[in-house]
């Protein structure tokens, strides 16, 4: 009898815990703000980043934590185009009270920072352009960080902080480590706006006094100081919305991670010196995302300038050649070993993608100015 009753009490225990736990996670609520720059008919104006947003709503989502939505208008908002298939996507448009509150987002000068631990601001072109300006939203920032909240941003989202200021007139940003999105990331991948943009991002956030710190293009970089958090570019989404559920003191669900991730850190890790990344891309193609890696090592060798970067561009462009099987990466990879001295390999190269494609002219000009 005894023994029952100690059971009992054990698991009574147990309840009781699971439950303080519950109760202490879902207490927590943060909002989550998106650019209301957005309309899409006839591609008009950019958005805020869709994957963004649901990549960090399910970080939340899975820790129990409570989440509005906001923008600058309020209302229903605009994404850029996006793929609704993605694995991360899918779960979130199924998810019916969430998409209902991206239908009706709350107006940033109405909320009110008392309601909050957390604010997350989604990236995405659009706020580059009405986030900076939205005087409410500044002040809701500067609020919730002054109560002891935390202050999240990802990608084009630190756009929303240059202007923040605190109580005592310093910039919050001021003399903290940060990132966003990048001037080379910006040349590279976003030239159909970057002309309207009033200023660069990695400029503007310097100019502000933040230590501005970066990664790779499009590789996952966090910045964390104090109660801030930064996210450089969308492969760090993930882990700024990770960072911003410690920051309220739990301990996060670890999810799985997405494929797309999963290679960018491979990749990752290959670009810091770990060279057995290129034997896991070849030896297990199916646990990642093979094209991406041929595609980052083309857009990476845009902004080499080393012969060591030429090398891992090549070695990254060479991993996927055969899944992209395109005329344009396959030439590329021609030139790039000619650059690097491998004569015989860039003729080999340059030869098969004649034989297969004999109608490409850039691949014939290229093999008749260079005589190989």
């Amino acid at each position: 009898m005894k023994h029952i009753l100690n059971v009992l009490m054990v698991l009574a225990l147990l309840l009781i815990t699971s439950w303080q736990v519950k109760a202490q996670t879902s207490a927590k609520k943060v909002v989550m703000v998106l650019s209301s720059y957005g309309q899409q008919q006839g591609d008009l104006t950019p958005g805020y980043e869709f994957d963004e947003f649901s990549k960090a709503y399910q970080v939340f989502k899975a820790n129990g934590i409570a989440v509005d939505l906001a923008s600058p208008k309020g209302g229903m908002v605009e994404a850029d185009k996006y793929d609704p298939s993605k694995p991360y996507n899918v779960p979130v448009l199924a998810d019916k009270a969430i998409m209902a509150k991206l239908d009706n987002t709350l107006k940033t000068g109405e909320l009110d920072a008392k309601n909050y631990d957390g604010i997350f601001i989604v990236g995405g072109k659009g706020a580059m352009f009405d986030l900076p300006k939205d005087k409410a939203l500044q002040q809701v920032i500067a609020d919730i960080y002054q109560q002891q909240g935390s202050v999240a941003a990802v990608c084009h989202g630190p756009a929303a902080l240059i202007d923040v200021k605190l109580a005592d007139g310093s910039y919050l940003i001021a003399n903290k480590a940060v990132n966003g999105f990048t001037n080379q990331e910006e040349r590279l991948f976003g030239k159909k706006w970057l002309k309207q943009f009033e200023f660069m991002l990695e400029d503007k956030l310097i100019e502000r006094g933040g230590k501005y710190q970066s990664s790779d293009i499009m590789l996952s970089h966090v910045a964390v100081d104090e109660r801030l958090v930064t996210g450089q570019n969308p492969s760090s989404t993930v882990g700024v919305a990770t960072e911003l559920v410690k920051q309220l003191g739990l301990i996060p669900v670890e999810l799985a991670q997405d494929i797309e991730d999963k290679t960018l850190a491979e990749i990752a890790q290959f670009l810091s010196g770990d060279t057995s990344a290129i034997a896991r891309f070849n030896n297990k193609p199916n646990d990642y995302h093979i094209p991406l890696v041929g595609m980052y090592g083309f857009y990476y060798l845009k902004a080499a300038e080393s012969t060591l970067q030429h090398q891992n561009s090549l070695a990254l462009m060479l991993v996927a050649q055969e899944a992209l099987n395109n005329a344009t990466l396959d030439l590329t990879i021609a030139k790039t070993q000619h650059k690097l001295g491998q004569i015989a390999q860039a003729k080999a190269t340059v030869t098969k993608l004649i034989a297969a494609k004999p109608d490409y002219q850039p691949a014939q000009t290229w093999l008749k100015e260079l005589s190989l």
